[in-house]
């Protein structure tokens, strides 16, 4: 396989995808895992050139969150997007995407304003304004999302509507650590602040999942009972400090009872070792559909 091509200047990267046919992008912070990989492999078996972006957002951190110690290894992360055939990577400075006198952000109200925009407040309107400025700076066919981060492509799709951005936006399933696992931890970035058997530990969150589909396959529909058997489970771990469970509709709204929708979601999200870790699946566990 070819080295990607790395480009530091949006104007260079754009006169390299002139004539390059369909444009895949995957926008990531680094340090790359399967989880990034598998969006790169599902942009090259549907695009003719996939760029990748590698950019720690200083936007979407909070003050007291782990922008700093954020990990950051760009000679790994090429290697990894060698392997999943990506023709350009994108690694902008922060002079690049903000430059002095930069004033502007883009805020999306609604899909934002709930769990992790309460938990993290200006989470989102980072994710989206830096978002809307790469697709801007690349202007690529398609973007792939990952689906572990939910509410992220619920907001992303909401704003690309939104703003009658150009753009198809893909989403691509949870890669979790463990193949064809159905209990395996999701992969993240973060996982890498955690050992063996925390991660071990940690797969206490897919777990609760399961057991809110299981009590939805079984017939319940009160979202408090089955938020119930989620928490039955996370009393088995005492290192589980919940932010939030969750049953939500396509709004990601919650409401008393559940009715038949195919983008009702379970969402979680949970500091463990203090590392805070998100994870969802949809409520049926024949339920693929994408938000």
């Amino acid at each position: 396989m070819t080295e990607p091509q790395v480009f530091t200047d949006p104007a260079e990267l754009r006169a390299a995808l002139q004539g390059r046919g369909t444009v895949g992008f995957v926008p990531t912070m680094g340090y790359l895992h399967d989880g990034h990989a598998t969006l790169m492999r599902w942009a090259r078996q549907s695009c003719d050139t996939v760029v990748l972006s590698i950019y720690v957002n200083p936007l979407q951190f909070g003050p007291n969150e782990d922008y700093a110690s954020y990990p950051r290894d760009l000679e790994r992360d090429l290697k990894v997007a060698r392997s999943a055939g990506v023709d350009f990577v994108f690694a902008p400075s922060d002079a690049t995407m903000y430059p002095p006198g930069f004033s502007t952000r883009v805020s999306v109200n609604g899909v934002s304003d709930t769990l992790d925009g309460l938990s993290r407040p200006g989470h989102f309107t980072g994710v989206a304004t830096v978002v809307l400025k790469l697709l801007n700076l690349v202007r690529p066919d398609k973007v792939f999302l990952g689906e572990k981060d939910w509410q992220q492509v619920a907001v992303l799709r909401r704003m690309i509507t939104d703003l009658n951005v150009a753009v198809e936006v893909v989403g691509v399933p949870t890669v979790r650590s463990e193949e064809a696992a159905s209990l395996g931890l999701a992969l993240s970035s973060r996982n890498s602040y955690l050992n063996e058997e925390q991660k071990a530990r940690a797969t206490v969150l897919s777990r609760a999942l399961r057991a809110v589909q299981a009590a939805y396959a079984a017939g319940e529909r009160d979202t408090q009972a089955l938020k119930q058997a989620g928490l039955n489970v996370l009393k088995t771990e005492p290192d589980a400090q919940l932010d939030y469970l969750t049953v939500v509709d396509s709004n990601l709204q919650e409401t008393p009872r559940i009715a038949e929708d195919p983008f009702n979601r379970i969402l979680i999200a949970a500091r463990m070792f203090g590392v805070r870790l998100i994870d969802n699946m949809p409520l049926s566990a024949n339920n693929g559909a994408h938000p």
